[in-house]
């Protein structure tokens, strides 16, 4: 049986690097005053502006502009060059310029490092911001080696029950996932899910996340009675918080259809699918990009079901809501 799958998790990633002065945590450079002056300030917070707007290739003047003058007025090895680094490689790696980013990566790392110590947190933000851009790239193994490292500073610098860990738990989960390394997903998807339950209550929709991403390591490890049972918990979290037509119910019923397709209950699938189909074209409209995917998930049952001709028109339908995003 073939069929497209629609996102059953939430990747709660980092922005390739942290933002502007304005928009980062200003206690990542604890002890340190900014001191590259106002013109510096100005600078990132236009930067910050133009990179929200949209205008990725303005803001890389800007950014650059601002990286010249930390340099100038504090040297080479501040962390307010570090952070300028950081701004300008987040840039480069949203417009997927990798091989721009990885060196400035590398700089701002290797300044963090040496001004900060290897066990201060702006050293993991760097780390996850590497592991990050290795992980765009295709490689895994890289990766994974950042983020397991920016995972320990985090837990020994900030404590295992700081509300930013569970960021760090999940991103290296959901790769340890796509690798097929289950057994050391899992763990980690427990303790993010354990801490959402602790920090916001047991149906806030974070929770809900949590239990959507270990329901489909379940999935994929074939335990589909725990899949199921997470799956619906997930579902009834985000019905009760969001409302029945919200995008995330939709989600949420069709990770239960794509289960019950596997298993080969197609009358238990087919109408969670049309539901999810529905609130999407209720809510997002009858060409928004994501029902491409709900529509080819759906023909697939038709033709698993032998209903050639339902499957053709949903998958022709699906076609040219692709053909509409080019």
């Amino acid at each position: 049986m073939k069929c497209r799958r629609t996102i059953r998790t939430v990747l709660l990633l980092l922005l390739l690097a942290p933002l502007a002065a304005g928009d980062r945590d200003s206690g990542s450079d604890a002890g340190f005053e900014k001191v590259a002056g106002a013109e510096w300030d100005a600078l990132n917070t236009e930067m910050a502006e133009l990179r929200r707007a949209g205008e990725s290739d303005r803001a890389v003047v800007v950014a650059k502009k601002a990286l010249e003058v930390a340099e100038k007025n504090v040297g080479s090895n501040h962390p307010d060059v570090a952070e300028s680094l950081n701004n300008l490689a987040a840039l480069y790696g949203t417009q997927g310029d990798y091989a721009q980013a990885e060196p400035l990566f590398k700089r701002a790392l290797a300044i963090h490092e040496q001004v900060l110590g290897p066990d201060h947190p702006s050293v993991a933000i760097d780390l996850n911001n590497l592991g990050l851009l290795y992980q765009s790239q295709g490689d895994d193994a890289q990766a994974v080696r950042f983020y397991e490292r920016a995972l320990a500073i985090n837990e020994q610098a900030l404590g295992p029950d700081h509300p930013g860990l569970p960021t760090d738990l999940n991103k290296l989960a959901l790769l340890y996932t796509s690798r097929g390394d289950y057994a050391q997903a899992e763990p980690l998807y427990k303790r993010v899910l354990a801490a959402h339950e602790t920090a916001l209550g047991p149906d806030h929709p974070a929770v809900a996340i949590g239990l959507n991403n270990l329901g489909s390591l379940y999935e994929a490890m074939g335990d589909y009675a725990r899949a199921e049972s997470l799956y619906q918990r997930a579902l009834a979290i985000n019905e009760k918080a969001l409302g029945p037509s919200h995008p995330g119910v939709a989600i949420g019923l069709n990770n239960l259809a794509l289960l019950y397709q596997r298993k080969g209950d197609y009358a238990q699938a087919e109408p969670l699918y049309k539901h999810a189909l529905a609130i999407k074209e209720e809510v997002l409209g009858p060409d928004h990009p994501s029902l491409a995917t709900n529509l080819d998930n759906l023909a697939a049952l038709y033709r698993a079901t032998e209903r050639e001709e339902e499957a053709e028109v949903l998958e022709q339908r699906a076609t040219r809501i692709r053909e509409m995003q080019r």
